[in-house]
């Protein structure tokens, strides 16, 4: 049976006036129907850049990984075809998918100011529709960190503009993940002036500045938030500093769905897989998975 479709302001009408409207909206986003999956970066399952994640994911319970790109010429290049059949076929065999890629190596060289790092993201982002791909993270901590060096910041902004066209003609986004709090987010988002490009929101880390993780989620919104890092850092999910309920609530006012991927999350003296097995058997219990 084919149901009408009611749009915000007819639903909020029904409402009879009696909540405010951003209540309603509330009530209108926590819709039931949203459901997450649950992924895990491939070097928090301890096969950074190596096909085996999928099995290890497979057995820990995961609907998927995030696969690492990296340098030319690294064992599982995934500029090269052979390696990305490798991917697509294991994928399929133990019945999991590749949830997003990551580009961690912009840590160490990094994309404001290495040209071969810009090179590589656009690598990346001619190698995304191959493997089925429509989020990379790109990564700027240690060397490439952001925070505080508006220098860094800018010329990050013009490699992006440049880099966002081709990205929307794949359909795929760039997720910026960072210490940069909210605001500054959202300064070089509205500089690139593209859909191409968004946040990668991890939770510990924004938590780690001191920042208001459910606040900063519901100042982003839906539009800005292309993947969401469930992370702590020495605690299983559930018994450290984020208040994954809350998250909930934040992402369901805002209407978010997508992928759910893991990182860190492993007490001192724990073992990662049994670690991961809780992990993503916590998240499964407050996330609807369908």
């Amino acid at each position: 049976m084919n149901t009408p479709r009611i749009n915000r302001r007819s639903a909020l009408a029904a409402l009879g006036g009696s909540l405010l409207a951003s209540s309603a909206w509330e009530v209108l986003a926590a819709d039931p129907k949203r459901t997450y999956k649950i992924g895990a970066c491939d070097w928090s399952i301890q096969n950074r850049g190596d096909v085996a994640a999928m099995k290890m994911a497979r057995e820990i319970g995961l609907d998927g990984v995030e696969v690492s790109f990296g340098k030319p010429g690294d064992p599982y290049d995934l500029r090269q075809a052979e390696n990305r059949q490798k991917y697509l076929a294991e994928a399929k065999k133990q019945e999991v998918e590749i949830c997003s890629l990551a580009m961690g190596i912009l840590n160490q060289i990094p994309y404001a100011t290495s040209p071969e790092a810009e090179q590589w993201v656009l690598d990346c982002i001619d190698v995304m529709p191959k493997l089925n791909q429509k989020v990379v993270l790109l990564a700027f901590f240690f060397n490439g960190d952001l925070k505080d060096k508006k220098d860094m910041q800018d010329a990050t902004i013009e490699r992006l503009k440049k880099a966002a066209p081709k990205a929307e003609a794949a359909g795929v986004v760039l997720g910026i993940e960072s210490y940069l709090n909210a605001d500054d987010h959202r300064r070089i988002l509205d500089a690139v002036g593209s859909p191409a490009v968004k946040v990668y929101y991890d939770v510990a880390n924004m938590d780690k500045m001191g920042y208001d993780v459910y606040k900063e989620i519901r100042q982003l919104g839906r539009d800005r938030i292309c993947q969401i890092h469930c992370k702590e850092n020495g605690f299983l999910l559930g018994q450290g500093k984020i208040d994954f309920q809350k998250v909930k609530e934040a992402v369901d006012e805002i209407g978010w769905q997508g992928w759910l991927v893991i990182e860190g999350a492993v007490p001192p003296g724990g073992k990662m897989f049994d670690s991961y097995v809780k992990n993503q058997e916590f998240l499964r219990g407050l996330f609807p998975t369908g």
